[in-house]
């Protein structure tokens, strides 16, 4: 697990959670010339449709689309996966190997619990990624300590107000065509797989239209939202909008 710095390391429990909820971000800041890594938590297995292995293939396909540099996953129980040292130790380690200036985690609370419990265990392992006496080893190699600038929370299936809001205008069709890698998790009039609350044409049409209405708060055509957990701090306010 050597070294492979990044400038933003996307991290979500479950496969296509990144996609759904920050990916006009990462595209933007790829077309930029930044560099970045998505993490997967779980392989997403208990969902409805779908399985594991097949869902590590649709992340596979979603990253090329995007362009990310790297995208691992973590191997940790969909459903089951706990606040455990183990557990910490493998969030450390990776924020360690990627370096990133910015993490991008779960929402701080959803409907699916998982997410909020993703969001509590990435925050804790950015503040502890940071601490020396914490060890942890890729290989027989030490890793040097890491803690990222700063920590932002992208918003998912609960209607939370965004404390931030990246204008991602013109990376649209660019994210669908990503989420829409995950062929067996989303709208597809030819699937026989079971009906699920994310699988209908209605909820593309939700997400765009929640991507217009807080691009329109800015501004843009269409914006991704973020919540943080301190106040966002700048040196510059001719940037902020």
């Amino acid at each position: 697990m050597s070294v492979n710095k990044v400038d933003i390391l996307a991290i979500g429990v479950h496969p296509d959670d990144v996609e759904l909820s920050c990916s006009g971000t990462l595209l933007k800041h790829i077309n930029l010339g930044r560099k970045v890594a998505i993490v997967d938590l779980t392989q997403g297995e208990l969902g409805t449709r779908g399985s594991g292995p097949i869902r590590l293939q649709e992340a596979a396909a979603a990253a090329k689309i995007m362009g990310v540099a790297y995208r691992d996953n973590l191997g940790m129980r969909d459903g089951y996966f706990s606040y455990t040292e183990v557990n910490l130790n493998k969030v450390i380690m990776v924020i360690r190997k990627y370096q990133p200036e910015i993490v991008l985690a779960n929402a701080l609370s959803d409907r699916h619990p998982d997410h909020g419990r993703a969001a509590k265990l990435v925050a804790d392992a950015c503040f502890y990624a940071g601490l020396r006496k914490i060890v942890t080893k890729d290989g027989d190699v030490v890793q040097n300590e890491w803690r990222p600038k700063s920590l932002y929370h992208y918003i998912q299936d609960n209607s939370l107000h965004p404390d931030l809001i990246v204008d991602v205008s013109g990376f649209g069709d660019k994210k669908f065509e990503a989420i829409m890698a995950y062929k067996t998790q989303f709208f597809d009039p030819n699937s026989a797989e079971p009906k699920t609350p994310i699988s209908s044409q209605a909820f593309m049409d939700i997400l765009k239209g929640r991507m217009q209405m807080w691009g329109r708060t800015i501004g843009a055509d269409l914006g991704e939202g973020y919540n943080v957990a301190r106040p966002i701090g700048t040196n510059n306010l001719m940037n902020l909008r």
